[in-house]
């Protein structure tokens, strides 16, 4: 069985003070939502367990926004970090049943359901496997506010989600680790294990909705799906 961790536990102070980013509407329909239903589409994912804060499950239970998500087995409180979090999620999990795991951030409405097809299949047949996307700026090393060179940009590339991983894989990366702020992916606990992590090529519109003007373009991208 392959399970889909989303992760939406965050505040989102950087968006707005008002409400966490994950429930404002894109285009009549709460954020989370759209993330959730491409998961809901996707053969490859059997269950989802959603990780939200306290806040968040009250709001979203009382609200009943997951009522046309079938896939959702349980809803989880989120940590005091975004990989304390993730542990949650996959304490949650029933290691008898789990195959894939993959880790997703509930602000990234815009992945496609074939990208996270490719993701699970590859994780499923290498043991890990992380979307990615090209780096298309020149990036530059920097030594005391002086540029001391290139870095090649051909070797680089950007941490999407999902991340997905057989859940032995998984489960050994969070034993005893520390899962402070530093810990920013899953890839990160992995690579400690010394486990190879495949690359695969995902779009550059998976765009985590950091900031409020990132809506627009989500709006636009949904749009063009539609």
């Amino acid at each position: 069985m392959n399970i889909a961790i989303i992760v939406a536990a965050g505040t989102g102070s950087r968006f707005s003070p008002d409400q966490p980013k994950q429930f404002t509407h894109i285009l009549g329909k709460p954020l989370l939502i759209h993330t959730l239903e491409r998961f809901e589409a996707c053969p490859a994912v059997d269950e989802i367990v959603l990780v939200l804060s306290d806040d968040g499950r009250e709001q979203f239970q009382i609200s009943n926004l997951g009522s046309k998500i079938s896939k959702i087995r349980s809803i989880v409180t989120g940590g005091a970090t975004r990989a304390e979090s993730v542990k949650n999620g996959l304490d949650a999990i029933d290691a008898a049943t789990a195959n894939v795991v993959a880790v997703h951030d509930g602000a990234r409405p815009l992945v496609s359901v074939d990208e996270i097809t490719r993701t699970i299949k590859k994780a499923d047949e290498t043991g890990a496997a992380c979307l990615v996307a090209e780096v298309t700026d020149t990036i530059k090393e920097i030594a005391d506010g002086i540029i001391v060179g290139t870095v090649d940009r051909n070797k680089l590339r950007r941490a999407l989600t999902p991340q997905a991983f057989r859940y032995d894989i998984l489960k050994r990366a969070f034993e005893n680790a520390d899962l402070g702020d530093n810990v920013t992916d899953e890839c990160y606990l992995v690579e400690k294990l010394g486990v190879g992590i495949a690359a695969v090529e995902g779009s550059s519109r998976n765009i985590k909705i950091t900031r409020a003007e990132d809506i627009r373009f989500a709006e636009m991208f949904i749009k063009e799906d539609v």
